[in-house]
């Protein structure tokens, strides 16, 4: 409930991500006086050009939508100026703003991201969280400063990453938590100062973004390594080998409880519902759903079903 004036924002976001939090906005009593969204982009096989989730949204609700290709440019700053928002909110908006447009909304900005901070500063928190196989991560509200994702923190909530959650799912969550937690930010914002902790520097970890190099497994590294590999590449580039010289998309895998000393990436059993590949840590990965190139996912009963796939065979050979 806010006790203060409801406060004018501009909205920064692009992505799904940046979803839950304009609508729990547009919600709520404060005004959402404009979306600045990143430019429309081709999209899928026909490469149509479609409008970001965040437009989508803004659209329905009657919010103005800008899209500048540049955030310096004197037009957009007096554009933004001309709205006169006591504050800005950004959530994955994809590019880093200016000083020039830090200093316009009279509160300045804060930020939702992804993880809790000062671990994972950077464009793929969730990814990088659920690569390195973390079981907690969560979201921070921060004032969003010169340096990227440094700026001192409002707020802060935990929340665990399942054993075998992929990071699509864990961003889902984070998505509609960090809307809970800034509305609650801006609510109290609009009644008044609120405390802001500075980050430890000498804590801080970066999450770079993610590649398409990454794609290929490794099958040389422990079981446990892939598999959360797997679950943190989704769903994009997405973990990949070749069987047969083939291409396929790995979408689901589970670790299984006997060992193995077969040389890492071998079959070493494959049929009905099983397809289990030695790792390099002498422990077997099952892989649960596949996606040949070019071709939908599956499960591997449907994989192997005409496919004369030999245990012994080596995956991840052109």
């Amino acid at each position: 409930m806010v006790d203060g004036p409801p406060l004018r924002i501009v909205y920064f976001g692009t992505p799904a991500f940046a979803v839950p939090t304009l609508r729990a906005l547009i919600q709520s009593p404060h005004r959402v006086v404009a979306l600045v969204s990143q430019p429309d982009r081709p999209k899928g096989r026909g490469h149509r050009v479609a409008a970001t989730p965040t437009k989508e949204l803004a659209v329905l609700c009657g919010v103005p939508v800008l899209q500048p290709t540049r955030l310096r440019e004197d037009a957009f700053l007096a554009q933004v100026a001309a709205l006169q928002p006591d504050l800005g909110v950004v959530a994955a908006y994809g590019r880093i703003l200016p000083d020039a447009l830090l200093g316009v909304p009279r509160l300045g900005m804060i930020n939702v991201h992804a993880s809790l901070l000062p671990k994972y500063r950077g464009a793929a928190p969730v990814h990088r969280a659920v690569m390195a196989g973390d079981e907690v991560t969560g979201v921070t509200i921060m004032r969003v400063v010169a340096e990227l994702d440094a700026g001192p923190m409002l707020a802060t909530a935990a929340r665990p990453i399942a054993p075998d959650e992929t990071s699509e799912a864990v961003e889902r969550g984070l998505a509609e938590a960090g809307a809970r937690l800034l509305l609650d930010v801006v609510d109290r914002l609009a009644r008044g100062p609120v405390a802001e902790t500075p980050q430890d520097d000498a804590r801080a970890t970066y999450a770079p973004k993610l590649l398409k190099t990454e794609s290929p497994v490794d099958w040389s590294l422990p079981a446990r390594t892939i598999h959360n590999r797997v679950r943190g590449l989704q769903p994009w580039p997405m973990a990949s080998t070749t069987i047969d010289g083939a291409r396929g998309l790995i979408h689901r895998t589970a670790i299984s409880d006997g060992g193995t000393d077969a040389q890492p990436g071998t079959v070493v059993e494959a049929g009905g519902d099983v397809l289990a590949v030695a790792a390099g840590d002498g422990m077997v990965l099952r892989i649960l759903e596949i996606q040949p190139e070019g071709r939908r996912p599956m499960s591997v009963r449907e994989f192997l079903s005409g496919r004369k796939l030999t245990p012994g065979i080596l995956l991840g050979r052109a």
